[in-house]
């Protein structure tokens, strides 16, 4: 089976923590030169140090605030001009938590630039480079919630299954190229965004963070949470060589909690 990425570049999204931080470390472990995004400078230059560098391998990073339409676009035109990205992972954060009925209306106009708007520059200024040489990958990192709906992440839930319908498009329009568009759909994975919402979740129930913690692992058939280096593997896979022939897919990395396949 061909896993290796040597001699290709990784745009990805979110790279100073959490999943982004696993899968550019997944990436550059099979030899892709990575590019960091994300607006914490101080954090990109220390992923940077985390990165397998072999013979080749040149990682750099680029500080981008996704909600910024107009630097994103600037941005994904700059990177366009530095030789092709044949991989873009599609990665930001969520949208705060809440019912959807109090959500203002800017909640889902902002997540709506931060995610869609800000994949879509990327995609237009990246896909010409993916073309030309003749490797695409396109993998964005959504939600279970495209399958699901979670209870008090209305917005999030929205906009990612704007992603989605987005996503299978895309792939439908790129197949013809050989370019790939999935999606990876985490579940509960270890990351600071899990502990905000468990401890929105014990605040809204007036439990304990532990009490909750222990209720959402118990509802996962496996009974534990996933790790940011669990998805990071899934994303890879659909990054590499072996994975050409698999779009528009949505894959649950989620321990089985999913009841919907």
């Amino acid at each position: 089976m061909e896993l290796s990425l040597k001699g290709k570049t990784a745009c990805i999204g979110g790279a100073s923590q959490g999943i982004g931080l696993a899968t550019a470390i997944a990436l550059s472990r099979l030899g892709a030169s990575c590019i960091l995004l994300s607006r914490n400078e101080k954090r990109l230059q220390e992923v940077i140090g985390q990165l397998d560098a072999s013979e080749g391998q040149q990682h750099r990073y680029v500080c981008v605030d996704f909600g910024d339409t107009s630097q994103v676009k600037t941005i994904a035109e700059m990177l366009s001009t530095k030789g092709p990205v044949e991989i873009l992972v599609n990665n930001s954060g969520g949208p705060a938590p809440g019912p959807l009925v109090e959500a203002p209306p800017q909640a889902f106009e902002s997540a709506f630039r931060e995610h869609l708007i800000a994949s879509q520059f990327l995609v237009q200024a990246l896909v010409p480079g993916m073309r030309a040489s003749g490797y695409g990958r396109i993998i964005n990192i959504l939600s279970t919630s495209v399958k699901a709906p979670i209870a008090g992440l209305g917005v999030s839930t929205t906009i990612r299954w704007a992603m989605a319908g987005w996503a299978k498009v895309l792939a439908t329009e790129l197949a013809p190229s050989g370019i790939t568009v999935n999606c990876i759909l985490p579940g509960s994975t270890l990351t600071g965004r899990l502990e905000q919402l468990f401890e929105d979740t014990a605040h809204r129930l007036q439990l304990s963070v532990e009490k909750v913690k222990q209720r959402a692992q118990e509802e996962i058939p496996m009974k534990r949470f996933a790790t940011p280096a669990e998805i990071a593997q899934a994303v890879a896979f659909l990054a590499s060589p072996a994975a050409a022939y698999i779009t528009g897919v949505y894959l649950q990395v989620d321990g089985g909690k999913t009841p919907v396949g």
